[in-house]
């Protein structure tokens, strides 16, 4: 016998029974077997999902609930009335409330009408009731007298909103070619390089960090600033502070002392009679003796932290350009991922740097100065009259009078400073305020010397037009009035409707031409859209006070910091002194007086004053919410597509930002 083989043996093989099975038989009992194992692997799929949608409710409704519970507890808490100073006297937020009242109106009368099924297009007779008639007598009066005016407004702001994206196209072609030709500022290669063994060779840099009440962040600033790669006997820095606590000026010298003690070239200035915010600080300090002796300074902004190469990436720049007046470099974030809200504003302000300031700065030698990582020959800022108080924008208004005076500037893309953006919406929209008030103020006040400066023509039409028409007063404007007050007012007046590549095609393209320079954030590109909507009622609202010089276009609120470092910084920070140690240079340096001030430096780190931190809520954002809201119920009745969702999302984003729930949350 085989090895391989296997014998059975059958007992009793009567009660076995054969079967014949042909092979068309045996094929159809395997299809029939396959069938039923595939049924059976259907139906624990279906299962399967069945109790993951299930599943997806209690997340759900977890979610929502304890939304609602934090909206009821900021609702409570909120000191709404406080934070905004006396709505009932804002003219936008009386004007939105009773825009709001009148749709609320408005939908009642369309729900009511669309249920009793009248006819818009019947002819009216005897047989209608009162209402009716007066429904059709409404619909008469607004096709032949409020529609025409609605259409034109709505026709001037969607060419102001062409105009304005034929320019972000513009701006959009320059970037690619400068991506694709590689275009760079380059150095002087005529000029020899600074010799490093003869800093003889280096010119004068004065730093300038101007700061008020700036705890989080002014030990950072100092350290990366006394870091700088530059000969010590060539570069002076100059700590601002303008502080009012003065336990933190306490802190603040002893951190310029300290840096002194190791060498650094540093000094430490206070002004008694603090005036003019940034712009009075830096014009005390370039008002002091020893600054003639210097050719260049750097301006770092408190949250500011270059790297120890940054005067040695910029000041080369100088070399061989007399007409040389401002090299400035691009902002990178260390808390740009932190919430949606940073994310957002990174895409903004990327677009800012990588497409405006570049493309300006190449094709036009001009640009705004962003108020910090720049450097300023001195001499250009002497000569346009230094810096002024007249407006909260005094890095734009330096930069436009130092054009106005034929110096040119030069802005690095490459050349990175380290900062941070605002993580609560409430520090946001106070810094939006004033970065489009300012400009307005500054409009104002500059178009007569534009008229009147010895500049080209062309430049002439791009500082009026563009640099200040186009993308400081009509991009708000058009912004809020079309998307805000014209498409919810024509789903109450369909005669007037909006297209839907005005609403749709148009904006979506613009976002995502905006985006490109940071396409890592294409996933937020909607809430981008939509936030960029929310935000221009704090926009617009800024420009008209600028314009009109109300109040609120001189308000100055320093942006609150959180003192965020990156790896280098704790690096850098290494190397700090311990705390005990400086407790006892300050007693070796301070008076009586300052001993006593230790002391209550020491009381209240064992006591601290806690200030209870809280979101708010912003009914001007609010009541807008519930107008796009009503809007978009009223064009659910007419069976608007884009139209609504497009209502219903903008809606709900203020409502979103109307709870403070974008951004910082506070427990």
């Amino acid at each position: 016998m085989a090895p391989s083989s296997v014998v059975v043996t059958i007992d009793k093989s009567s009660n076995i029974s054969l079967v014949e099975v042909d092979g068309d038989s045996e094929t159809s009992v395997f299809l029939e077997k396959q069938k039923t194992a595939s049924t059976k692997q259907f139906s624990w799929l279906l299962l399967l999902k069945a109790q993951r949608f299930l599943s997806f409710f209690p997340w759900l409704t977890m979610g929502v609930s304890k939304t609602v519970v934090s909206v009821k507890k900021r609702i409570a808490l909120s000191d709404s009335i406080k934070d905004e100073v006396k709505y009932k006297e804002r003219i936008m937020y009386r004007f939105i409330r009773a825009f709001l009242a009148i749709s609320v109106v408005a939908l009642v009368v369309e729900i009511f009408a669309y249920y009793q099924n009248w006819d818009l297009n019947f002819i009216p007779n005897e047989a209608m009731g009162l209402l009716h008639l007066s429904y059709m007598g409404w619909i008469s009066f607004r096709a032949e007298y409020i529609a025409p005016s609605i259409s034109m407004l709505s026709q001037f702001c969607v060419l102001l909103f062409l105009i304005q994206s034929l320019d972000r196209f513009i701006l959009g072609i320059g970037f690619f070619w400068i991506k694709f030709k590689k275009i760079k500022p380059m150095i002087d290669i005529d000029d020899q390089s600074y010799d490093v063994e003869d800093p003889s060779t280096f010119p004068m840099v004065l730093v300038q960090i101007p700061m008020c009440n700036e705890r989080e962040v002014y030990q950072q600033s100092i350290a990366a600033a006394c870091q700088l790669d530059w000969p010590k006997d060539r570069i002076l820095i100059q700590i601002l502070d303008d502080s009012s606590d003065e336990l933190l000026q306490i802190l603040i010298r002893n951190e310029v002392y300290s840096w002194q003690e190791k060498g650094v070239n540093i000094i430490y200035r206070h002004r008694f009679v603090r005036t003019g915010y940034k712009a009075g600080n830096l014009h005390s300090a370039m008002s002091c003796d020893y600054v003639k002796n210097y050719e260049l300074v750097a301006i770092l902004d408190a949250d500011f932290q270059p790297n120890p190469d940054f005067l040695k990436l910029t000041v080369p720049h100088f070399k061989g350009k007399p007409d040389l007046g401002l090299v400035q470099a691009r902002w990178s974030f260390v808390n740009k991922d932190e919430n949606l809200l940073t994310r957002l504003q990174n895409i903004n302000l990327c677009f800012h740097f990588e497409v405006e300031q570049q493309v300006n700065g190449h094709f036009l030698n001009f640009f705004g100065f962003n108020g910090t990582a720049g450097v300023w020959r001195i001499k250009a800022l002497e000569e346009s009259g230094g810096w002024l108080e007249r407006t909260t924008v005094e890095d734009m208004d330096i930069a436009v009078r130092a054009h106005l005076n034929g110096w040119k500037f030069i802005y690095l893309n490459d050349v990175r400073v380290l900062c941070e953006l605002p993580e609560s919406y409430e520090a946001y929209k106070k810094q939006q305020h004033r970065w489009h008030s300012g400009p307005m103020q500054l409009f104002r006040l500059c178009l007569p010397a534009i008229l009147s400066s010895k500049i080209s023509k062309w430049k002439k039409a791009n500082l009026i037009f563009l640099f200040f028409l186009l993308r400081k007063m009509i991009l708000p404007f058009y912004s809020f009035t079309l998307f805000c007050v014209i498409l919810p007012l024509t789903m109450f007046i369909p005669e007037a409707e909006l297209p839907i590549w005005v609403i749709c095609y148009v904006p979506v393209t613009m976002s995502i031409l905006n985006i490109l320079p940071s396409p890592k954030s294409f996933p937020f590109l909607m809430p981008y859209l939509l936030f960029e909507n929310t935000m221009s009622v704090t926009k617009f609202n800024a420009m008209i006070s600028g314009l009109f010089q109300l109040g609120s276009a001189y308000e100055w609120v320093v942006t609150k910091k959180t003192g965020r470092s990156s790896e280098s910084d704790l690096l850098a920070f290494a190397e700090r002194e311990s705390k005990s140690f400086n407790e006892e240079k300050i007693q070796r340096r301070l008076s009586e007086s300052g001993l006593e001030m230790l002391g209550k430096l020491k009381e209240q780190e064992i006591n601290p004053v806690n200030e209870k931190k809280k979101n708010k809520i912003y009914r001007r954002e609010l009541a807008l919410a519930f107008l796009l809201l009503t809007a978009a119920a009223r064009s659910l009745l007419s069976a608007h597509g884009i139209h609504f969702y497009f209502l219903l999302f903008q809606g709900l984003s203020f409502l979103v930002v109307g709870l403070d729930l974008i951004g910082e949350q506070v427990n």
